[in-house]
């Protein structure tokens, strides 16, 4: 499990190390993997990429591995995928650009068609929001993602005033906060990863715009919420495909389990280290059907599931989900609709 234990994304590790824990415990409750004890490895994907890849390399040619999932940031699986190609398998769970097409990877996470173009277009009919400034760290997903928005924009009727790139795990918001300030836009779109976007939201409120522009994120999870403070996240907007807070019979239950294990002090499991369950559990189901932990073929493509975050169905490798929008209640989100 390949999950971020420094840097700007650190912030989700300890809920991703825990929910791990869970999961090993639930596939072995149910016999393990092609009857095979089902243990989890932590590598810490906030190291460089370079130095990820190099890592999980040699865990998978000593035969250490068997597969990999986890959390971690898309210059990180850029790093991983041809390493890992044709190898093992690979779950990739993180809210992503899109257009990984690497042999043996499967991505279960979020894309900007999945995502922000649905929300872009809600936010226009029902907040009457048109006019656009997007932050975000300078790195891959960002920046394809940006790419995709000015396309989504010129459909939608939308203008994009300005935009910032700020150095990954930089901390420097002020200088972007100020120009969102000088833009006139309705709304800023936040491409920020974890402790970044915990930054954006401090400055964002000690500069006094909460009230006259609105902020919309597709990556905010719990931790990111309680980080930032009521206070800096009031009005927020988010997207993603699990909410907590969402009233379902599978994500209660899941709920109730890592607590039950945890206790009441455990990490907050909000949406990232959920999709680390989701990942590890996707491979099991893979695994078993194809009855080979190497040759797992098509298997996924057409596969569906009815897990934490409602019916999930493959096309190909790539995952199909109903992604839901929120506004930051204090600590928690309130559901607004689904996209």
């Amino acid at each position: 499990m390949v999950v971020p234990l420094q840097g700007p994304a650190g912030i989700f590790g300890p809920s991703c190390e825990a929910v791990g824990d869970l999961v090993a415990r639930d596939l072995n409750t149910a016999g393990g993997v092609l009857g095979r004890e089902v243990e989890i490895e932590v590598i810490d994907g906030g190291s460089p990429p370079a130095t990820v890849a190099t890592t999980v390399g040699e865990l998978a040619r000593a035969g250490r591995i068997d597969a990999v999932s986890g959390w971690h940031i898309s210059s990180v699986r850029r790093a991983l995928a041809p390493v890992l190609a044709g190898r093992i398998p690979y779950a990739y769970t993180a809210l992503y650009e899109g257009g990984e097409d690497h042999p043996g990877v499967y991505c279960t996470g979020e894309t900007p068609r999945m995502q922000l173009e649905p929300a872009l277009r809600w936010l226009r009919d029902n907040a009457g929001v048109r006019r656009w400034f997007v932050v975000g760290d300078d790195y891959v997903w960002p920046r394809l993602s940006l790419a995709a928005v000015r396309r989504y924009a010129a459909r939608l009727g939308l203008e994009l005033v300005g935009g910032a790139f700020v150095e990954l795990g930089s901390g420097r918001m002020d200088s972007a906060v100020e120009r969102v300030a000088r833009s006139g836009s309705d709304a800023v779109l936040m491409l920020l990863v974890g402790q970044d976007a915990v930054r954006f939201n401090r400055a964002f409120t000690r500069h006094g715009l909460p009230d006259s522009i609105l902020r919309f994120s597709p990556l905010m999870d719990e931790n990111m919420l309680l980080a930032s403070g009521a206070a800096a996240t009031r009005g927020m907007v988010v997207a993603s495909a699990y909410f907590p807070s969402l009233i379902d019979a599978n994500s209660m239950d899941l709920q109730g389990r890592y607590a039950a294990l945890h206790g009441s002090r455990a990490p907050v499991l909000g949406s990232v280290a959920e999709s680390c369950y989701e990942g590890a559990q996707l491979l099991s189901t893979m695994i078993q059907r194809s009855g080979s932990l190497t040759d797992l073929g098509g298997v996924a493509d057409g596969l569906a599931y009815d897990g934490p975050r409602g019916v999930v169905e493959f096309q190909g490798r790539v995952a199909r989900q109903r992604v839901y929008l929120a506004v930051a209640n204090g600590f928690d989100f309130d559901v607004i609709t689904a996209l």
